[in-house]
């Protein structure tokens, strides 16, 4: 029996639709049940039998930070994927990151640890990884430092990844993932799901960063083969094109046949921009989506190396291109664009 956490969110509901596909026995912990109609809208993606596959799921109701419900979601488990995980770049929220993201990780390992589980596959992120000091790529052999321009996200998954660590050195059989920037469909409001709706209603400005992308079902793929494999004790950074926000912003608008983003956004601008939301968010208008952070990720150039992965498991990456195009069509399909 497989147990899948985060089961609701793109990681986790793509790599539940893998695991039910191969016909694996699996649960997976939820806290809100609702949200299994989440999970059921991206299974309709790639199959018309939806509602037969999502039957195949043993939904446990469980929390990360619950010790009584976690224990009871891990009987008879010889398989853990830890896909959940609370993302966001504004600082106001450390707490949440650091109980849900590092708490919830440590508790998962201890359990794996006293339930003997055979196998824990973490999904970590680049985010837990070290920058580029002369412009090289970025690897598994990359640390991570502490530092002003780090976010609170980017703490909370490096501690994260330390609680496997810590498990792997009390004997737990484990593998971390370190995805790039994850592109997949189902969620169009958040994450990186965002940038196809805002592609669609009108995106002017671009920044000038650049970093990695990789299409959700390679990732999903990658963590069943490494836990299918021998291989433990290993982290494996997840990437499959490293491509500038401006090539990327341009090839989602090309996909939604909508106009590319023409400027290019200044510091000064962006600045303005974070005070604007900032003052829109106190004034409850609307929820934080700019912050300091995500300006300084958006005007940061960090490329990643895959050559790990690809020569241990000879992984394959779909491009990008065909990547968002899948999820382009999706989105047109899904949405209508105004």
């Amino acid at each position: 029996m497989i147990l899948v956490t985060g089961g609701t969110g793109l990681v986790g509901s793509h790599l539940l639709y893998a695991l039910v596909q191969q016909n694996e026995p699996v649960k997976a912990i939820i806290r809100n049940r609702d949200k299994i109609n989440r999970v059921k809208k991206v299974f309709a993606y790639y199959s018309d039998k939806s509602e037969s596959l999502i039957n195949k799921i043993d939904w446990i109701d469980g929390d990360l930070l619950d010790l009584y419900s976690l224990n009871i979601a891990f009987a008879d488990i010889k398989k853990v994927y830890h896909c959940a995980a609370v993302v966001s770049f504004d600082g106001k929220n450390r707490n949440e990151l650091i109980n849900a993201n590092v708490q919830g990780t440590e508790n998962v390992v201890n359990l794996c640890i006293s339930h003997q589980i055979e196998k824990l596959c973490h999904v970590s992120s680049i985010a837990s990884l070290g920058k580029s000091l002369n412009g090289e790529l970025i690897d598994e052999n990359s640390k991570w430092t502490s530092s002003k321009n780090r976010s609170v996200y980017s703490e909370s998954k490096f501690k994260s990844e330390m609680e496997v660590w810590r498990g792997i050195q009390e004997g737990l059989n484990a593998v971390i993932v370190n995805p790039s920037v994850i592109l997949g469909p189902g969620f169009w409001n958040s994450g990186s799901g965002s940038l196809f709706t805002k592609a669609a209603r009108g995106m002017k400005y671009y920044t000038s960063g650049a970093t990695g992308f990789v299409d959700v079902r390679d990732v999903a793929d990658s963590m069943i083969k490494l836990m299918e494999s021998e291989i433990g004790a290993e982290r494996f950074v997840l990437n499959s094109e490293n491509l500038s926000y401006k090539e990327l912003f341009d090839k989602i608008a090309e996909a939604l046949h909508v106009e590319k983003p023409g400027r290019k956004a200044t510091k000064k601008l962006l600045k303005v921009a974070v005070l604007l939301d900032k003052a829109a968010s106190v004034l409850r208008i609307k929820k934080r989506e700019i912050t300091k952070e995500i300006i300084e990720a958006g005007m940061s150039v960090s490329n990643y190396s895959n050559q790990k992965i690809v020569d241990t498991i000879n992984k394959e990456f779909l491009s990008m291109d065909k990547s968002i195009s899948t999820i382009a069509s999706i989105y047109k399909k899904e949405l209508t664009i105004s």
